[in-house]
């Protein structure tokens, strides 16, 4: 039988994730520092309330796919602690999907940012 959902419990977990997040994973934490103050300085810049949400999107974006990918990295080294290349290519696909997040949320900040000033 599935279990009741609970609104508060499930609150309560995805605030653990977070925390664990922060806890465990150095490159989490080094995108928080710098996600954070980008969205702060967002609010500050010349543009449009849609411009400003497009920014802001696609830096939390960064950070929810850090999430998954961790996520996944916990699942490999939970599944074997012995070098396989399935494991591998399984935590590179991750760290990759990361990466295109990456360069989404610098290519859309520079062309947002960008026609401020040409």
């Amino acid at each position: 039988m599935k279990p009741k959902y609970h609104f508060f419990k499930n609150t309560k977990y995805a605030i653990e994730g977070i925390w664990s997040l922060i806890k465990n994973e150095t490159s989490f934490c080094i995108e928080l520092g710098i996600i954070i103050p980008a969205i702060t300085i967002s609010f500050f810049l010349p543009i449009s309330l849609l411009e400003n949400l497009i920014l802001i999107f696609v830096l939390i974006l960064i950070l929810i796919i850090e999430a998954l990918n961790s996520a996944i990295e916990s699942c490999v080294d939970l599944t074997t602690d012995k070098w396989h290349e399935k494991a591998k290519m399984a935590k590179d696909y991750g760290s990759s999907a990361v990466f295109f997040s990456i360069v989404l949320a610098l290519f859309t900040w520079g062309i947002i940012l960008g026609h401020l000033y040409l």
